[in-house]
């Protein structure tokens, strides 16, 4: 087997991998690189792999940065087949055009050709193929199988077997401890090879069982303040995540009953999708369908109101704090949160608060790492607002979580790649992996192809 690192290597975004063998040849992810901009130029650049020759994508999960680029593959002749789970390709659709929407907007302002259209999106959509979790296919050569990964709802990582009998896993992204409402990773299977996700690869996230007490401190602050509290969150899983808790913080009344916007579009029809698939016992844990079952509205409670519009989305800046605002998107570089930033952000009384990564480059990394001053749409903000992070709503696996996976099979592992990480995540993470488990690690450079 040959492995080939088109994307994902040296930089958290932009998975894309390619795998040959004995006549097949296969992707796992194909996304979009993200950071600053949408449209950044690598996305435009050509593939190092001829499209029509590739047999089949595997999509570990919907987040844009590892299906973001399969429109494009698409149009530039790829004829073969796409496989995820359920929840990934219902997700997909949703992001897919979305996240056209916002490239379409960049394009024209950077005067720039599209990447992709809608119809271009339409056909990838007829070319996905839906696949339950341990249900094995083959193409060619090579037997696949998903996993259950905890990172959002339908993740998956996925183990891909030759007729010789080698082995490699790819883990996608690997879920948090505990999340609610899905369930946890699944053990990793005996393999030759494993590539790991490394975004916290150096970082050991907040204890889990406080994060609910922490955001109920930020949302108690805020309104005794009199302020307005600010949540960017992906639309994908953090919201939902956070619908959910505070569902239970305001029917037990632990926070005081004040406004809650969701000023997300996306996040209201990729809420949709978690409610269609509420009630299976493949992706929702027993707790999440225990509630359901028991006729808790978990994705609603009194104070809860959804802005659709535009217009519905600029009437929240007429309701008097106290007030929150959760809005995508989750890293500051493009959605509704900006519009509130540029508002809220020079306010003493308020607060914005992270609960995820913000990657280098974007303004929620600016403003998380200290900035005085925030530039948004070309002018000049104050930063005067109290800056806030609960690191236990990530949706990554922290390196104790990341070396917890992998340490039941240390003795089958040939070797272990390290991704989808910056370098001072990967280089420790290698390390730790290296020195404690006497595994051989490699941090792979972009384009960089290993005979396995």
């Amino acid at each position: 087997m040959k492995l080939t690192f088109c994307g994902g290597a040296g930089e958290v975004t932009g998975a894309n991998y390619l795998l040959e063998s004995e006549g097949a040849k296969v992707l796992i992810d194909c996304g979009l690189i993200q950071g600053g901009t949408f449209c950044d130029p690598k996305n435009f650049e050509d593939f190092p792999y001829d499209p029509k020759t590739i047999d089949a994508v595997f999509v570990t999960h919907a987040h844009i940065d590892h299906t973001g680029r399969l429109p494009l593959l698409y149009k530039r002749n790829f004829k073969g087949t796409i496989y995820s789970t359920p929840p990934t390709k219902d997700f997909a659709e949703h992001l897919l055009i979305d996240s056209e929407g916002i490239l379409r907007k960049e394009f024209l302002r950077e005067k720039k050709p599209p990447l992709y259209s809608l119809s271009d999106i339409n056909e990838t959509l007829k070319l996905w193929k839906k696949i339950s979790y341990h249900e094995t296919l083959r193409v060619k050569n090579l037997i696949i199988e998903f996993f259950d990964a905890g990172h959002i709802l339908g993740s998956s990582f996925i183990s891909i077997t030759s007729d010789s009998g080698k082995k490699i896993v790819f883990s996608g992204d690997l879920g948090n401890y505990s999340a609610p409402m899905i369930k946890d990773t699944e053990p990793i299977p005996a393999a030759d090879y494993v590539l790991i996700e490394s975004t916290y690869g150096n970082r050991l996230h907040g204890d889990f069982s406080k994060r609910k007490d922490e955001l109920e401190d930020a949302i108690e602050e805020t309104v005794k303040n009199n302020g307005v509290l600010l949540i960017p969150a992906f639309a994908m899983e953090r919201t939902q995540e956070l619908l959910y808790e505070l569902n239970d913080l305001v029917e037990k009344g632990k926070i005081p009953r004040v406004p809650i916007f969701i000023d997300s579009p996306l996040a209201i029809r990729l809420t949709d999708v978690y409610k269609k698939f509420s009630q299976n016992p493949l992706y929702f844990d027993t707790e999440a369908i225990s509630r359901l079952q028991g006729g808790d509205a978990i994705f609603d409670f009194p104070g809860l109101r959804t802005s659709l519009t535009v217009e519905q989305s600029k009437e929240i800046n007429f309701i008097k704090p106290p007030k929150i605002i959760i809005a995508g998107s989750g890293m500051s570089n493009g959605g509704r949160i900006i519009f509130h930033e540029q508002l809220y952000l020079s306010d003493p009384r308020n607060a914005i608060l992270f609960i995820g990564y913000q990657g280098k480059g974007t303004l929620g990394r600016s403003i998380q790492d200290g900035a005085k001053k925030a530039k948004i749409f070309g002018q000049s903000v104050d930063v005067n607002c109290k800056i806030k992070e609960i690191s236990a709503y990530s949706a990554h696996a922290d390196q104790a979580k990341l070396l917890g996976w992998i340490k039941p099979i240390r003795e089958s592992i040939q070797k272990v790649f390290i991704v989808q990480g910056e370098e001072e995540e990967m280089i420790p993470l290698a390390n730790k992996i290296k020195n404690e488990m006497t595994i051989d690690t490699l941090i792979p450079k972009e384009g960089e192809s290993v005979v396995l």
